[in-house]
């Protein structure tokens, strides 16, 4: 701490040496002291009167502001200790943001200083932080309250260096395990992992903190390990001494993976058979028996239709059904995901014809397309970059719209069917011009490319191969995350569609391995899934040890995740044996062969999270229990009228003479898709055996196990 202080000192030092400028020493006090932040002049509309751009995205703009605004009131040119831009931060006069520094502090002096220097603006092109190094670069603290400072470096283009540990601006991800003061003085609280976002004139660094437990006996055991997941997984848990559960029983890996790959449960017989089975690769079999039926398709499908918007209400009928239908396809058939997505990006024609121009339907605006696309394919959200510069990334409000360009030239039509539309190439109007200055953007990939060449015919051509490049880390990356998050419920990187530097992986080196596997068996969405859920990882149970119990981002044990809408209904008509009836689709459709989100609204599916497809973030589909949905599990029609249905499950039962026995092992299987336990079946022997109404208590059993945790998770 003292050689920080000392570096420090020498640093301020020779900042006095030299003249001081507002873009390499005021504006950072300005960022540090909170002036450019959102609650105060960095708001939209700025606060009493004075705006400054947020976070200090534009010093050309905050220089004019304080220089030149309001006939330059806040420069006093005959006596800059007297200027308004110094008195009110240091409370010298009323400041409704109250005291940001007093007069004896090194701010207040830097600033006092580049006043009475003339106030230069500064050499931009000097003054620009090329790289920050913060050291440590990672902290592994053995036990909880223990601390550590750190010291952050700015490197300049022109290749100075300074010390700006108390100017820069510090945020943990998680306070409760690692918090780090203004000063940057890290201070843990309990165990666990926390990653430190510090950010210093645009650029930034991460700081991942881990804390041990502070607790004796933890000793490493030989784990046996299916595949490389498993070996990436371990090395992070050992590191974190942590051990990982058991796997799950084969009862509970059925289920899971049934409702996983093909978004139903088993049959009673498939339970029977899992279970009895005594060949050591039967779960091998299983993922690639599952993955071959149809259902696989159908389950997936209603992810990919969610992603892709795949809704009436947007496509019309035709549209929708001729979209949906190249979706199956192209699952049925495992087409490449970059083949995929460059149908997608360069699709034109006939939205009946050619199903991916549908794509433009959605995304009709040039910025729409490109906020889609990057969040789609990349996990980038641009959205931010659209006013300023990223806050918590290197995207800047140039990028933005140099990427929105490629879609400028995207023009829609009506065709010569009803609501069928031409995607084609506009000749006119075809330009993005920023918002600032009205300048004409030329097209520009986000990162590991040059500018587009003048003249190119279909820029989205460019685009979609540099997008779907095998040198483009982000396009690969971004879907083996989302991937992953599917089958544990979080994703490596979460959430999933939020890649950034100040959002770090939980297992890097494992998210490396799936992206260099996807791309090394040339983007093979089966290969990927089927590498995850082979892995030992997948198939933990969810019971917890000592070790991992507080464990929720290291995949140490099982997730329990809430069954989606589509998974409920089905789970629900195979545990009845019961249908429900919507009149818009065949009576023997699924709820996961369901087209669209028009189908069955405002009923069951939709109180259980079926998404509008209103957007492309995985966000709108919600997962999450409410006491609306258990009060409509409690007494809503559904259950009720699927339990009591005359065809059902427990009517055949009684109908064939089936024992207590009988009746109580096939609901348990039918519904838990496993055979009761010994006390379970004693409590449901002695329920039956008490009420003269047998049919109304073998209602009220299933009724019971429908309404359960054990029914309404996959864990």
């Amino acid at each position: 701490m003292k050689t920080a202080t000392l570096v420090l000192v020498l640093s301020l030092a020779g900042q006095a040496a030299d003249k001081v400028s507002f873009v390499k020493d005021v504006m950072p006090i300005l960022n540090k002291a909170g002036c450019t932040s959102g609650p105060c002049h960095g708001a939209a509309k700025g606060k009493n009167g004075f705006k400054l751009s947020l976070r200090g995205y534009d010093p050309e703009f905050d220089y004019r502001a304080l220089l030149h605004d309001m006939a330059g009131r806040r420069y006093n040119r005959t006596d800059p200790a007297s200027s308004l831009m110094l008195v009110k931060p240091a409370q010298q006069l009323p400041h409704g943001g109250g005291q940001r520094f007093d007069a004896d502090s090194p701010y207040y002096k830097t600033i006092l200083q580049w006043l009475r220097d003339g106030a230069e603006f500064g050499d931009p092109v000097s003054a620009q932080v090329a790289k920050l190094v913060v050291e440590p670069p990672e902290l592994l603290f053995q036990k909880p309250g223990e601390g550590q400072p750190l010291q952050v470096t700015a490197h300049y283009a022109d290749g100075s260096q300074r010390v700006v540990t108390k100017e820069a601006q510090y945020t943990s991800s998680t306070p409760t395990v690692a918090d780090v003061s203004d000063a940057g003085a890290v201070k843990t609280e309990r165990k666990g992992e926390s990653a430190l976002l510090v950010r210093y004139e645009g650029k930034l660094a991460v700081v991942n903190v881990t804390v041990l437990p502070d607790k004796p006996g933890f000793a490493w055991k030989p784990i046996p390990e299916n595949n490389y997941v498993d070996r990436f997984i371990n090395a992070k848990l050992r590191k974190v001494k942590v051990l990982p559960s058991e796997t799950a029983s084969d009862a509970e890996f059925l289920r899971r993976v049934s409702y996983d790959l093909a978004g139903l449960p088993p049959s009673l017989e498939e339970v029977r058979g899992f279970v009895a089975d005594k060949n050591p690769a039967k779960r091998s079999r299983l993922i690639d028996k599952l993955m071959a039926r149809p259902e696989f398709v159908d389950h997936w499908s209603v992810k990919w239709g969610d992603l892709l918007q795949v809704s009436r209400t947007r496509l019309g009928d035709k549209g929708m059904w001729a979209f949906r239908e190249w979706i199956r396809e192209a699952l049925a058939g495992n087409k490449p995901y970059d083949q995929m997505a460059r149908e997608l990006i360069t699709a034109r024609g006939s939205t009946f014809q050619n199903p991916p121009a549908n794509f433009f339907r959605f995304t009709r605006d040039p910025k729409v397309a490109m906020e889609t696309t990057t969040q789609l394919f990349l996990g980038v959200r641009m959205v931010c970059a659209q006013c300023h510069d990223h806050p918590f990334e290197q995207w800047t409000q140039n990028q933005y719209f140099s990427l929105s360009a490629f879609f400028a030239g995207v023009g829609i039509k009506d065709g010569m069917d009803a609501n069928e539309e031409i995607v084609y190439e506009k000749r006119e109007e075809n330009e993005v011009k920023h918002p600032k200055d009205g300048r004409i953007m030329s097209p520009k990939f986000l990162f590991g490319g040059d500018k587009l060449a003048p003249g190119e015919a279909d820029p989205r051509v460019a685009l979609a191969n540099w997008l779907t490049s095998r040198e483009n880390a982000l396009f690969a990356k971004a879907m083996a995350n989302r991937m992953w998050s599917y089958f544990f419920g979080r994703g490596i990187i979460e959430p999933v569609d939020d890649i950034r530097a100040s959002n770090p992986p939980a297992n890097a080196p494992l998210l490396e391995a799936l992206t260099k596997d996807f791309v090394a068996h040339n983007f093979d969405t089966r290969h990927l899934i089927r590498t995850i859920v082979n892995s030992r990882t997948y198939q933990l149970s969810y019971q917890t040890n000592e070790w991992n119990a507080g464990d929720e981002i290291n995949f140490s044990h099982a997730q329990p995740r809430r069954l989606s809408a589509e998974q409920l209904l089905d789970g629900v008509t195979v545990a009845t044996g019961s249908k429900p009836f919507f009149r818009e689709a065949p009576r023997d459709f699924t709820a996961q062969q369901l087209p669209d989100p028009t189908v069955g609204r405002g009923g069951f599916l939709d109180l259980f999270g079926r998404p509008e497809r209103q957007t492309s973030c995985e966000c709108e589909r919600r997962t999450d229990v409410s006491l609306v949905q258990a009060l409509n599990l409690l007494n809503g029609a559904t259950i009720a009228d699927a339990i009591a249905a005359e065809d059902g499950r427990v009517s055949k039962l009684l109908l064939k003479g089936a024992s207590d026995r009988q009746i109580i092992d096939e609901l348990y299987l039918a519904a838990l898709n496993r055979p009761p336990e010994p006390k379970e079946l004693d409590y449901a022997q002695t329920y039956l055996s008490r009420g003269l109404n047998r049919a109304e208590r073998a209602q009220d059993l299933l009724w019971a196990l429908l309404n359960s945790n054990g029914f309404l998770f996959n864990r």
